[in-house]
């Protein structure tokens, strides 16, 4: 008995040692699951903000294809109204279903900002439609889409802590004639 109460520091030091490594694994393994969750969560909220602007992008281009063939807008790929029509048809279902998406794993702010700039999409297609519309009206009203399209933009970035980024507004070269 003598000899195991000898050795019961030994004993003890080696349980307690064994003890706190376990303790300091499982806490290193919680936190680095915690990170790569969160890293996992943000990639998917990027991709489902991703896809809804694109949608969203892909819808205005058609609308400023058929302004273009209309004498509205300027832009360099003229499209007949009657051919945009399924295209129109294709891009909404896909908007549809994106912004389930980021329904889904949007913050209410992106969600808010997400809101507003198709709705000014769809005053793009009402104006496109409407009787009268003018290459100012026109112009007017892609500038309303462009400045809600740079505030869910902006509102993404806070909302996943980016820098800063670039407002998509590019001036067309300058013209020597």
């Amino acid at each position: 008995m003598s000899d195991f109460i000898k050795q019961l520091p030994a004993l003890l030091g080696v349980m307690i040692g064994a003890f706190g490594s376990y303790v300091v694994v499982m806490r290193g393994d919680r936190a680095r699951f915690r990170r790569e969750h969160a890293a996992r969560w943000q990639e998917r909220q990027l991709a489902a903000y991703t896809d809804y602007a694109l949608t969203l992008k892909r819808t205005v281009t058609l609308h400023r294809r058929v302004a273009a063939h209309l004498g509205l807008d300027g832009y360099p790929h003229p499209l007949p109204p009657a051919e945009a029509t399924s295209l129109l048809v294709d891009a909404a279902d896909a908007r549809s279903a994106a912004g389930e998406g980021l329904l889904m794993l949007g913050s209410p702010e992106v969600v808010e900002a997400a809101h507003g700039w198709a709705l000014t999409v769809m005053e793009v297609e009402g104006l496109l439609r409407a009787p009268g519309c003018t290459a100012d009206t026109w112009s007017a009203q892609l500038e309303k889409q462009r400045t809600a399209r740079e505030k869910y933009y902006t509102v993404i970035r806070r909302d996943m802590e980016l820098p800063a980024g670039h407002s998509g507004r590019w001036q067309p070269p300058l013209t020597l004639s």
